[in-house]
């Protein structure tokens, strides 16, 4: 690991602090002036992405006697090595500018960073120990910039003028400037804060200002805010490539032994009976999946005050039952298959303290939280909490709902996924979940709930090969790939039977799913636009997996196959739709040989999907 810091001081009487990234391409310019107090302003290779915004905290009128006290300059030039992610390494390279500010009222400083993937700051409070009610960061932007905003974390992701908004958004934001300029906004390391969305500026079309969900109250270990952070590219997939800075934003890993943290696939068991924890063990062996997930009910109504986690009591109107569920937990263990069990937080709540050893004293290797409290300071601070508290068990956690990740994985990485993203649940056709590759996967892995054999999958999503190239697409350490579907042996009837009373057909392409790892070595995100078309390749030691959706509208594809060891021959097997298959599931399957000169040219209908796997020869 490479790593060296240089410090400087000024103490010079200064009104602008200018911070660049390494490569040059961003600058981020602090000024003080007359009008807006304390603002910023953002270029990206000289382009002006952010115009100057106002910055400031509370009351506090930034345009009264503020001045610089002085300003220390730290150069990192770093790396580290993720338990899992998107590649094997990420870079850690920046420029910092930490500000002291002083004035009559002024009681905070600033921190600013400029990486090459993009720039970030925060507000730190070295005195202050009061209340924050609301934090007057702005971003500044053209009228005619289009967005891509959900008024809520699973709400449809869809396209306006940063001009139309008139609803508090989710963050990141994508945001096109014009037609080879895009930036993307949002918030990184939120711990123990209140979360910020993002509100029209009344009276300012066009200019964006923090909102955040609740007062913060500030104390020893609560001083500074997260960070906010811009990003731009020339391309939507270049900013999704260097997610990343979302990561390097928080604390390194404080888990000491990594080992029990076991990234995977995993397929739900929805009858809730042991009948059916025992066939889904079985199939999860036989197609090299690592984990069954038991959901809601297995311990009573979820929604019900008075249910117990620490039994086993089914909720009759989710199974008939019966349910031995250690007898499960011991035979997976057996097969060296993982057990999850949902728990609702009514239970995590009042329970959470014994829950979590009872749990892994059963030998539960995670658990999924369900129907979190987030959005204030008080329910931040509890699930943040609650992910460590889990680690002290050897517990991985999966956060459902409206939780969004600021990259508190990387600190503690049995933080495996997290939903906050309309997924399968919801049934959203391609072009809606090319929206959420290029928006809501910036922050992070999201558990999209994956199914197959369940006829929403054609019906109304798209199509069996498109079910196959999500799975590339939407990272995440831990991979539902058969929400809706049931394996041969378990209960096909009782109310958790799911959306049909077939089992999971043994289809050849299910040899995709098979060999498909969770965690990269490497990503390329090759290009794509939101709700039009996306292509993701990703490496697993010598393998290759492609995938590629289309949306509103058929696309031909031209996948150059560059990124392949130009040293090696590979065979690649793909996966297309196809109306004159004699499949069930109308999969197309074609094996070749290809080389890094290669390009795989296909004609794609709208809302369809393309799979490769490529095998080093």
């Amino acid at each position: 690991m490479l790593f060296s810091i240089i410090t400087i001081s000024c103490s010079e009487k200064k009104k602008s602090v200018e911070v660049k990234s390494p490569d040059g391409h961003f600058n981020l310019l602090f000024n003080i002036d007359e009008k807006l107090g304390t603002s910023y302003s953002v270029k990206y290779k000289g382009h002006q992405i952010i115009e100057p915004s106002g910055l400031g905290i509370g009351a506090i009128d930034t345009t009264q006697h503020i001045e610089i006290d002085y300003v220390k300059t730290t150069k990192v030039d770093s790396s580290w090595i993720p338990v899992y992610g998107e590649k094997n390494q990420y870079q850690d390279t920046y420029q910092e500018s930490f500000i002291a500010l002083k004035g009559d009222d002024i009681k905070f400083n600033l921190r600013i960073r400029a990486y090459n993937e993009g720039v970030a700051f925060r507000y730190e409070f070295p005195k202050h120990r009061g209340k924050i009610e609301e934090e007057k960061t702005e971003f500044s932007l053209p009228l005619n910039a289009d967005v891509w905003a959900s008024r809520m974390a699973q709400k449809e992701i869809k396209k306006s003028k940063v001009s139309e908004i008139d609803t508090i958004v989710e963050r990141p934001l994508l945001i096109q400037l014009n037609d080879s300029l895009f930036a993307a906004i949002g918030e990184a390391g939120l711990v123990d804060y209140s979360r910020m969305k993002f509100m029209s500026k009344p009276g300012y079309p066009g200019t964006l200002v923090s909102k955040l969900d609740s007062l913060v109250q500030l104390s020893d270990s609560v001083d500074k805010s997260p960070w906010r952070f811009i990003m731009a590219g020339e391309r939507p997939a270049e900013i999704l490539e260097n997610n990343y800075l979302i990561l390097n934003l928080n604390e390194p890993n404080k888990i000491e032994n990594t080992s029990w943290i076991k990234p995977g696939k995993i397929i739900r068991e929805s009858t809730l009976t042991t009948q059916g924890g025992m066939a889904c063990v079985d199939f999860a062996e036989k197609h090299h999946l690592q984990f069954i997930e038991f959901d809601a009910g297995w311990y009573g109504n979820e929604y019900d005050e008075a249910s117990d986690a620490t039994t086993v009591t089914i909720d009759p109107n989710r199974s008939n039952g019966p349910l031995d569920l250690k007898a499960v937990i011991q035979y997976a263990k057996s097969k060296n298959i993982g057990v999850v069990l949902y728990v609702n937080r009514r239970s995590m709540e009042k329970q959470l303290d014994d829950v979590l050893p009872l749990l892994s004293s059963w030998g539960v290797t995670g658990l999924k939280y369900g129907f979190v409290n987030v959005g204030s300071q008080e329910w931040t601070s509890w699930l943040h909490d609650a992910v460590r508290k889990a680690a002290d068990h050897k517990l991985m956690v999966d956060i459902h709902d409206e939780y969004r990740p600021t990259g508190y994985s990387r600190t503690y990485p049995n933080l495996m996924t997290q939903e906050g993203i309309r997924g399968d649940e919801e049934s959203p056709k391609n072009s809606m979940v090319l929206n959420t590759l290029f928006t809501r996967m910036i922050a992070g892995a999201g558990d999209q709930t994956n199914c197959y054999f369940a006829p929403r999958v054609t019906e109304i999503m798209g199509s069996h090969t498109s079910q196959l190239a999500k799975a590339v697409c939407i990272y995440s350490p831990w991979q539902f790939l058969y929400w809706y579907d049931r394996p041969e042996g378990s209960d096909a009837d009782g109310p958790g039977a799911g959306d049909t009373k077939t089992f999971i057909q043994e289809v050849p392409e299910l040899a995709f799913y098979d060999a498909l790892p969770t965690v990269w070595d490497d990503t390329k995100i090759i290009d794509g636009f939101p709700g039009e078309y996306g292509i993701v390749a990703r490496r697993s030691g010598d393998d290759w997996f492609v995938g590629a959706l289309t949306g509103v509208k058929g696309r031909q594809l031209n996948i150059s196959l560059d990124f392949l060891d130009k040293n090696k021959n590979y065979e690649a097997t793909i996966y297309s739709d196809d109306e004159n298959s004699t499949s069930i599931t109308k999969v197309n399957i074609e094996t070749r040989k290809v080389n890094s000169n290669d390009t795989i040219n296909h004609q794609l209908l709208k809302e369809n999907g393309l799979a490769m796997h490529i095998r080093s020869l």
